[in-house]
């Protein structure tokens, strides 16, 4: 639910009816992206709620029969919350167009409101709000349901200091066999690896979402930004910067690793469930607190954002001259792994001597993963045999080209003829829009919805079809699955 500015309950649209069953419409307090929240007021209970409506006429012509359902389900999982950090759901209606919840009346401010007011928070009340969110999650998630869409919009701040989290709008109930196939759901930024990759999930997509929240609660700006396109790239391919490199502060390091653990792009890798979350949230601080200048008041102020919200790429806060390639403490500090990074150089250094170790470090401020990087790294190797053999030493495979044919005696009598012709059929085939909507195609039933990002950063200007699908093949980690790509591209 997003929440307008202060001043509001806002005034009624003509269209809204007078009132939802029992619930008279006194005004709005807030706008979703299928509906209305009007503010109202329980006249047998004598007490204000928060109406949140759909309306049919907003869902997409193939979701109107099944949308209602859905809506419904996310009143049986929220009204079955009973949690102080949760916002409660009294009752679901459906009348004429509408179909309509009952819910709490919050009297507060989201925490996305906060952000877009620059509002300051001191470490104590990041780790509060944090701390509240898990808890929260926690209870949630052993009545069997997942939010599936945390993050600042949905977590309301009141004046007491309490947290609410609000909208369990595509909750998922572990017993419920309501899907839809086929979507993603949730806000890019938020949205864990494996749901964009297609992969079973569980709760710990929530402790992701709330690792983002803690992120830009203590960095003063999200982990991931740009278009949905290049946040889905970075969730599933890269490591943001620790929060206290982002947020310029290093005595905010004990909480490093707990962000990132988080983040974790493999579920295995991150906490298991949010009180896991909560207890080392807390030990971070009270490692902070412990420090040798006693307990950290510090005020964390939201870093304004350059235009377009745009931040600096990953890897560019280690960039240095030319001369001077960085450090292992600067490159570790972004979130290259140093023994990953050593054993690429050490392949490297067979094809170019001494002069890998430069190379790497270089080429790791360029590119934001392994194997961006490594294929970079080839391109500096003149010799085809040395540059396949590198490539594969890193799990890369290329396509072998295959060996012109052996003319005929009669085809020798052609001469130079034949041998321009030979030339002719060993220059690289340009790629076409047909042959990228195939590679996709073919991708997506391997590595999911990504495919279409990693398709779009392949198709470099100039690049042929073999460079292509030499690139896609790349991010197939799995030998059979790899062949089996590249022999379905021919």
């Amino acid at each position: 639910m997003e929440l307008p500015p202060k001043g509001f309950p806002g005034a009624l649209p003509e269209s809204a009816p007078e009132r939802l069953g029992k619930y008279p419409l006194l005004g709005v307090i807030g706008k979703g992206s299928m509906g209305v929240i009007y503010k109202s007021f329980d006249p047998h209970i004598k007490r204000p709620v928060a109406l949140k409506t759909i309306r049919r006429d907003l869902v997409d012509g193939d979701r109107t029969e099944d949308f209602p359902a859905r809506f419904r389900q996310e009143a049986q999982a929220a009204g079955g919350l009973a949690h102080p950090g949760i916002v409660a759901v009294y009752e679901y209606g459906e009348q004429d167009a509408y179909a309509y919840m009952a819910m709490e009346y919050v009297e507060g401010r989201s925490l996305r409101e906060c952000f877009e007011g620059r509002v300051s928070f001191s470490v104590a009340q990041v780790v509060d709000i944090v701390s509240q969110l898990l808890e929260a999650l926690q209870y949630a998630h052993e009545q069997g349901v997942w939010h599936r869409d945390i993050k600042p919009a949905n977590i309301l701040l009141m004046s007491n200091g309490r947290v609410k989290v609000t909208d369990f709008g595509i909750a998922r109930i572990e017993s419920s066999m309501l899907t839809q196939l086929g979507t993603i759901m949730g806000t890019p930024g938020f949205i864990a690896p494996e749901m964009y990759l297609s992969d079973s999930f569980d709760n710990r997509i929530d402790l992701f979402a709330a690792g983002v929240v803690l992120y830009q609660l203590l960095a003063g700006t999200p982990p991931f930004v740009g278009s949905p396109e290049k946040v889905m790239f970075k969730v599933c391919y890269e490591t943001p910067l620790p929060p206290s490199v982002a947020g310029r502060l290093p005595a905010w390091r004990p909480f490093d690793a707990v962000v990132i653990r988080a983040l974790a792009r493999r579920p295995e890798d991150r906490f298991a469930t949010a009180g896991q979350f909560l207890e080392a949230l807390r030990l971070a601080h009270a490692q902070l607190n412990s420090g040798p200048d006693g307990p950290d008041e510090t005020i964390i102020r939201p870093r304004p954002s350059a235009a377009g919200n745009s931040r600096p790429s990953t890897r560019e806060s280690v960039s240095q001259p030319p001369s001077q390639p960085p450090s292992a403490d600067a490159l570790s500090a972004t979130g290259w792994n140093m023994d990953e990074l050593a054993r690429v150089e050490k392949r490297l250094a067979l094809f170019l001597g001494p002069v890998a170790r430069v190379m790497v470090r270089r080429a790791a401020t360029k590119t934001n993963d392994i194997v961006s990087m490594t294929l970079s790294l080839a391109e500096k190797i003149s010799s085809h045999k040395d540059r396949d053999a590198f490539l594969k030493g890193a799990g890369i495979h290329t396509k072998p080209a295959a060996p012109p044919p052996r003319p005929s005696s009669q085809e020798e009598t052609i001469g130079p003829a034949h041998a321009a012709a030979g030339k002719a059929a060993r220059v690289p085939r340009p790629l076409t829009p047909e042959d990228i909507t195939r590679a996709v195609q073919l991708l997506a039933v391997r590595v999911g919805p990504i495919a279409q990002v990693l398709a779009k950063r392949a198709a470099r200007p100039g690049c042929s079809r073999e460079q292509f699908i030499a690139a896609l093949a790349a991010y197939l980690s799995d030998d059979a699955e790899r062949a089996g790509f590249l022999r379905a591209l021919g």
